[in-house]
C-alpha cells in the first residue's frame, strides 16, 4: 500500500516567487524524506550546478486527493544543507524563537483577483469596464458576484486540509476576493498561508482561471489587493499603552520605507493614498482610519486593548518576509520598554 505525498516550495522567480510542487509515491506508514529538485528551472540554480534539496517542515491532509496523500510544504536546502538564498523561512525561524516569550500571533486577510485570460473575472469580454465599485463588497447576485463555486471550494478544500482559515469575503472589485488565516504564531500563520495559496491556484485550474495576486490588476480607479496583517503580542492583548508602542516602532526612523520596501512587489501602484490605503512613502496609524497605513481597530480604540493592523502589505508579499519583519521591529521595541 500507499500514499502520494505532494511536495510544495517556493521559488526564485524575481520579484515574486512562484509555488511549484510535485508528487512522490511512498510506503504507508513512511516518514517524509528529505527529497531533491532541479535548481536551474525554478530560477534557484544555474544548470551546471542545479541538485537543490526539499526540507519537509509542515505536512496535512491533502483534501483533493483524499485519503491518506498529504500536502507538505518544505523549505529550500543547499546540498550541504544551509537554507537556500530563496528560503526567507530560514530568516523567520530565530526571531520568532527570540520573541516567543512575548507570544505574537498574526491573522492575514489574502485579497486575490480570479483572472480569465488578462482580465478579472467579471469584467467585459470584449473589452470595457463593468459599473463602478459599489455593490460588489460582500454582494450577492450573478451582477455582483463572480466565482463563488471557486471561492467555496477552496474554503472547503482548506478546511478539510485542517489550515487556520477564519473567513472568506467579496472584496470591492468584480472577480476579486479574499480568505483569512489566523490568528496563529508567525511561522504556523505563513505555512498555513503558502499551503491556502497553493491550493487557491490548484481550485482555479479546474475551472480554467487563474488566481492572481498582483497589487493591481485593473488600472485606474479600481481598488487594488493586500494583505492586511492583523498584529498582536499578550502585552498587546492585555493593554492600549503597548498597542500604541507597536504603532510607534513601525513608524520610527527609517522602519517605514525598511518595511514598504519588502512588503510586495507594485507597493507603489497601490499605495497611492487613494482606494483605503495612505501614500507608500509617508507612515501615519490611526483609529478605525483605513486610510492610515496602520489601524487600530474601533473595538480596540474602547476596549483599549488588542491587535493593529498593518495596511501596506500587498497581496503578493511573502508572508515570512512581513511576520518577520512586523516582530523584529515591535517585539524589540515592547522589550526595550519593558512592556512585555
Amino acid at each position: 500500500m500507499t500514499f502520494k505525498a505532494e511536495y510544495i516550495w517556493i521559488d526564485g522567480t524575481e520579484p515574486t516567487a512562484k509555488l511549484r510542487s510535485k508528487t512522490k509515491i511512498l510506503a504507508d506508514g513512511a516518514e517524509l524524506p528529505r527529497w531533491g529538485f532541479d535548481g536551474s528551472s525554478t530560477n534557484q540554480a544555474e544548470g551546471h550546478s542545479s541538485d537543490l534539496v526539499l526540507e519537509p517542515v509542515f505536512s496535512c491532509p491533502d483534501p483533493i486527493r483524499g485519503g491518506d496523500h498529504v500536502l507538505v510544504l518544505c523549505e529550500v536546502l543547499n546540498t550541504d544543507l544551509t537554507p537556500h538564498a530563496s528560503n526567507t523561512r530560514a530568516l523567520l525561524r530565530p526571531v520568532a524563537e527570540k520573541f516567543a516569550g512575548q507570544e505574537p500571533i498574526f491573522g492575514i486577510e489574502q485579497e486575490y483577483t480570479f483572472l480569465k485570460g488578462d482580465r478579472p473575472l467579471g469584467f467585459p469580454e470584449g473589452g470595457g469596464y463593468p459599473a463602478p465599485q459599489a455593490d460588489y463588497y460582500c454582494g450577492v447576485g450573478a451582477d455582483a458576484i463572480f466565482g463563488r463555486e471557486i471561492v467555496e471550494k477552496h474554503l472547503d478544500l482548506c478546511l478539510a486540509a485542517g489550515l487556520g482559515l477564519s473567513g472568506i469575503n467579496a472584496e470591492v472589485m468584480p472577480g476579486q476576493w479574499e480568505f483569512q488565516v489566523g490568528a496563529l504564531a508567525p511561522l504556523e500563520v505563513s505555512d498555513h498561508m503558502w499551503v491556502a495559496r497553493w491550493l487557491l491556484h490548484r481550485t482555479a485550474e479546474e475551472f480554467g482561471v487563474s488566481a492572481s495576486l498582483d497589487a493591481k490588476p485593473a488600472k485606474g480607479d479600481w481598488n487594488g489587493a493586500g494583505a492586511h496583517t492583523n498584529f498582536s503580542t499578550r502585552s498587546m492583548r492585555e493593554g492600549y499603552d503597548a498597542i500604541i508602542t507597536a504603532c510607534e516602532a513601525l513608524g520610527e526612523g527609517d522602519k517605514p520605507l525598511e518595511h514598504v520596501r519588502q512588503y510586495g512587489t507594485g507597493i507603489e501602484d497601490r499605495l497611492t493614498g487613494a482606494h483605503e490605503t495612505a501614500p507608500w512613502d509617508q507612515y501615519s496609524y490611526g483609529a478605525s482610519d483605513r486610510g492610515a497605513s496602520v489601524r487600530i481597530p474601533w473595538q480596540v480604540e474602547v476596549e483599549k486593548k488588542g491587535y493593529i493592523e498593518d495596511r501596506r502589505p500587498n497581496a503578493n508579499v511573502d508572508p515570512y518576509v512581513v511576520t518577520r519583519l512586523i516582530v523584529d521591529t515591535c517585539c524589540t521595541e515592547l522589550e526595550r520598554r519593558g512592556q512585555v
